[in-house]
């Protein structure tokens, strides 16, 4: 299915017309204490009244403390890595009946203002995954030469194998997804490599992704887990998973 196509989109998991939409905000984070603060203080200021959840993902550091005076906290007993992480957060959303929820990360490199464009992108044009690409207006912060290279290749990838269309940023850690994409989700999400390979999952079971442009910023603090060389490893890994994804018939 492509990207452009209206027609087998699911609008059933849409939020009820006669009251507001609940939005849950997943923010995953690991050893995040010096930029979580900052980031739920952004995510105040700007007055919509999103419900929050971090998910510290079994930091070593003050990240619970920090962020525990200005939302829930999840703790997680041992580090899951992303993937576990952010199904704790979906799985959460599911039990509340919340009519979507919004990955960004807890590093900081992802700019509040921006879930109201992913909130009115689906609006105009309802899809069970709306990704926030970095990709479509090449503004902001783009990544290294070689990550843009290997996210290219694994959009293509994706693209082939299972929409014909065009996904620009598959491995972007901002989504929103819908009630369809969140009770997916919750039942099955992957460990390894999670945005894209969720993507594959997504697709291969029918639901309809789309992607809105949105300007992201340089890590506050920290770096990449999968920067250097690591980068070419990740990018192998993850075309073998999506071609597994492709032979087999669930996750």
């Amino acid at each position: 299915m492509g990207l452009g196509s209206t027609d087998t989109r699911h609008t059933g998991g849409a939020a009820p017309q006669h009251r507001a939409s609940r939005i849950l905000l997943i923010i995953p984070c690991f050893n995040e204490e010096a930029s979580i603060g900052g980031l739920l203080s952004e995510i105040a200021a700007t007055g919509r009244g999103y419900h929050t959840l971090v998910i510290d993902d079994g930091s070593s550091d003050a990240t619970s403390a920090v962020a525990s005076g200005r939302s829930p906290v999840a703790r997680l007993a041992q580090n899951l890595g992303i993937g576990g992480a952010v199904q704790t957060g979906i799985k959460y959303a599911a039990r509340q009946d919340f009519d979507f929820c919004i990955q960004i990360d807890g590093d900081g490199q992802h700019d509040p203002q921006a879930i109201e464009t992913l909130l009115n992108a689906y609006r105009k044009d309802p899809a069970n995954i709306t990704i926030g690409s970095r990709f479509i207006d090449n503004a902001g912060f783009c990544s290294t030469r070689m990550r843009r290279a290997g996210i290219r290749l694994i959009g293509f990838a994706l693209n082939s194998l299972f929409t014909g269309g065009r996904i620009t940023d598959p491995t972007s850690g901002m989504r929103l997804l819908d009630r369809s994409a969140i009770t997916f989700f919750a039942k099955a999400y992957p460990a390894d490599f999670p945005e894209p390979i969720s993507l594959a999952w997504a697709m291969r079971a029918g639901l309809t992704v789309s992607e809105v442009p949105v300007e992201m910023r340089a890590r506050e603090t920290g770096v990449s887990s999968i920067d250097g060389l690591k980068s070419a490893s990740y990018m192998i890994r993850v075309l073998g998973y999506i071609l597994l994804a492709r032979l087999v018939r669930s996750p």
